[in-house]
């Protein structure tokens, strides 16, 4: 399975080189690509990127509104995605029932609802293909099921809007927002997954002293055993 990051910025003004277009991931096995997310950036970019198949974690701008004027390959998504994806004239629509592993393309896809907004809810994938599994969320608060989710994962691919600071607010009973990278790569250790990329870049990390913060990074995840870098956009992996 191969991974290429195609975008790692969260839903923010700023942007750089390295940061910027929306995030998304295309996923690659056996010559079949499948695209996770497609935000306002990615509007009219279809040419270069000859997704077979596109998976949305959820429906905010920065992840897909990117099909609002449609898709060239048929879409996959939770119930609720499509239930409050209401911009998008998507017509090969297809569900991913939550918890319930779909194969599309040759690779598998299992969606974990994750915490994250009221009005897009979000769902986290873990995907696997061949010997290879990783589990990728770029917006969450927290996984329900999560020793589900990480179970024997590879590589965790989670949310960068913040590294220490909370970005977690309530609505009534309900959390919202992101949890801080700290806290996620706590979850890794615990889980006992062993290395974390981080993805969906807020400001600190985009505007910021990129080699200092992926220094204080190493040493977070030092401290938990688990290995850890700043995704880019362009970026590849092979698994």
């Amino acid at each position: 399975m191969k991974l290429k990051f195609l975008g790692t910025r969260g839903e923010i003004e700023k942007r750089t080189r390295r940061h910027r277009m929306h995030t998304s991931l295309m996923v690659s096995y056996r010559a079949a690509n499948v695209m996770i997310d497609c935000g306002l950036d990615w509007l009219g970019k279809f040419g270069r990127l000859h997704p077979r198949a596109i998976v949305l974690t959820h429906a905010h701008p920065d992840h897909a509104w990117g099909l609002r004027d449609g898709a060239p390959c048929p879409v996959h998504a939770s119930q609720k995605t499509w239930q409050s994806l209401t911009r998008c004239r998507i017509e090969d629509r297809h569900l991913i029932k939550e918890r319930s592993p779909t194969k599309i393309c040759g690779i598998t896809f299992e969606g974990f609802p994750v915490e994250h907004s009221i009005l897009a809810p979000a769902v986290g994938y873990r995907v696997s293909a061949g010997r290879a599994s990783i589990f990728y969320v770029p917006d969450l608060v927290f996984i329900h099921e999560r020793a589900a989710a990480l179970k024997n994962v590879q590589i965790y691919i989670g949310d960068g809007a913040t590294v220490t600071r909370s970005f977690i607010r309530r609505r009534g009973k309900t959390l919202i927002g992101h949890s801080p990278v700290r806290t996620q790569l706590t979850w890794c250790e615990k889980e006992g997954v062993p290395k974390a990329i981080i993805t969906h870049c807020g400001s600190e990390i985009v505007t910021g002293d990129e080699r200092k913060l992926s220094t204080k990074l190493q040493a977070m995840g030092a401290e938990r055993g688990v290995e850890v870098r700043i995704a880019y956009d362009g970026m590849k992996l092979t698994l």
